[in-house]
């Protein structure tokens, strides 16, 4: 005998139909009303009205999150981007946008988040190749004459670099290789426009830089490849990333 549906299938879909049967599907499912997640908080917003807004991700996939005031009011722990933790909810799907979330009642700590962790291995890893001892640090030249900037060409970071270099260096001369600034594809591009900078160019000094965002977006300077071409430089190399 055939199994009846669980809910009223239309012969042809509308967008709406079928996120409603979505939503139905997922909050009619009892396993997702009262789970679990572990991974690391990152874009953290809490508003004025007392809701929090977050994205768990992990190294492959990443679920929305919010938890409403009263649950939030209730918290004990500091939020902050980064921070592993486990978050109890259950999964809704929010229509109007055709989204699934996570709605939270309740967060734990799980301790130091893997991206941290990463760091300081990398960070214990190359201290040890003395790539940080102080004896490597070069002068910056007061007065250079040749400026590389590395960083992306449509950031808001440029035009901040560009209006301090006019009013500070007005005789200097301003060289641009850019580079992605996030993503798998800013570190091997990074790497590049060092290289570049240094081979075709020779300037007297290099900007890295970028503008500020989440701890996913800022990574691509954690990178081991950045860190080994900023080393290799034989411009010295002043860095400003995010805050």
């Amino acid at each position: 005998m055939d199994q009846l549906p669980l809910f009223n299938i239309p012969a042809r879909w509308t967008v709406t139909d079928l996120t409603r049967y979505l939503r139905q599907l997922l909050e009619s499912d009892d396993v997702l009303q009262a789970i679990w997640v572990q991974a690391e908080i990152s874009n953290l917003a809490s508003p004025a009205s007392g809701h929090l807004y977050f994205t768990l991700k992990d190294s492959a996939a990443s679920l929305r999150c919010v938890m409403w005031r009263g649950d939030a009011a209730r918290l004990q722990l500091a939020l902050q981007d980064g921070m592993a933790v486990e978050v109890h909810g259950g999964i809704r799907v929010y229509e109007p946008q055709g989204q699934y979330q996570l709605q939270a009642d309740a967060i734990r700590p799980l301790g130091e988040g893997a991206l941290y962790q990463e760091l300081l291995r990398l960070k214990a890893l190359l201290e040890a190749e003395g790539l940080f001892d102080l004896a490597r640090k070069r002068p910056i030249p007061e007065m250079p004459h040749l400026i590389g900037i590395v960083t992306s060409p449509t950031g808001a970071a440029l035009r901040d670099m560009l209006n301090t270099l006019r009013r500070r260096y007005p005789l200097a001369g301003v060289i641009l290789a850019p580079s992605p600034v996030q993503g798998d594809e800013a570190p091997p591009g990074l790497v590049a426009a060092l290289q570049t900078l240094n081979q075709v160019a020779h300037p007297d000094v290099i900007l890295l830089a970028r503008g500020g965002g989440s701890i996913e977006d800022l990574w691509a300077f954690n990178d081991e490849r950045v860190v080994r071409a900023v080393v290799a430089s034989e411009a010295p190399v002043i860095t400003g990333v995010g805050h």
